[in-house]
């Protein structure tokens, strides 16, 4: 198998919830299996879409096929079902900043536009960003994803992220996620284990299991 390259199996998965296969209206794609991994290569490496290699074929056509397909919802597709095959024996919760470029939006600093509010766009110290809520699952698969303005809390991205907790033996998580009580109250509710530090300010400290 040549390297970036997806195998049989994974190729199985997911071809059925391709658009252009036989059936589907309009012209049948002939170069879905090509085309998937050319976009694979691109973000696996990092590079522009320019670098691809010339075996992908023309890479302007490829960038407006993968724009395509984002806006159609097929990858989102994509990853809910193959998420559904979560190991479930733990997951975990976290979040990151992006830094946006100066020119992702034109909104003044007290007085946020319409395009940085649907662009997930805020003002954090670092300037503008976005924040990255993120769960995986017992493996380190990626499960779930959430964007919000680079000043919002992960407590936000809990909220949204955690709908399926009841399916989970165990949720690991830092600090942050210990600032509100519903959080583990719904852990509790779930009958899922809180593996969550408590804060140092709190007046009744928890235990935890810290060697999860």
């Amino acid at each position: 198998m040549k390297r970036y390259g997806l195998r049989e199996d994974q190729w199985e998965r997911i071809k059925h919830l391709l658009p252009g296969k036989e059936g589907d209206p309009g012209t049948e794609a002939k170069d879905n299996r090509l085309f998937v991994e050319a976009v694979l290569y691109r973000y696996r490496t990092g590079i522009p879409w320019r670098d691809l290699p010339e075996r992908f074929g023309d890479f302007r056509v490829i960038h407006t096929r993968h724009t395509r397909w984002s806006q159609k919802g097929v990858w989102k597709q994509v990853f809910d079902v193959l998420a559904e095959d979560a190991d479930n024996e733990y997951a975990a919760i976290d979040a990151t900043i992006v830094r946006a470029h100066q020119r992702a939006c034109w909104c003044q600093k007290k007085t946020p536009s319409d395009t940085c509010e649907t662009q997930a766009i805020g003002r954090s110290k670092g300037g503008l960003s976005t924040k990255i809520h993120a769960t995986c699952d017992a493996l380190g698969n990626p499960t779930g994803f959430h964007l919000t303005p680079g000043q919002a809390h992960d407590l936000q991205g809990a909220d949204v992220l955690l709908n399926n907790i009841h399916e989970i033996g165990a949720l690991l998580a830092d600090q942050a996620y210990d600032a509100a009580e519903p959080v583990l109250d719904r852990l509790f509710e779930a009958d899922c284990l809180a593996v969550i530090p408590p804060k140092s300010n709190r007046t009744e400290q928890r235990k935890y299991d810290e060697d999860m």
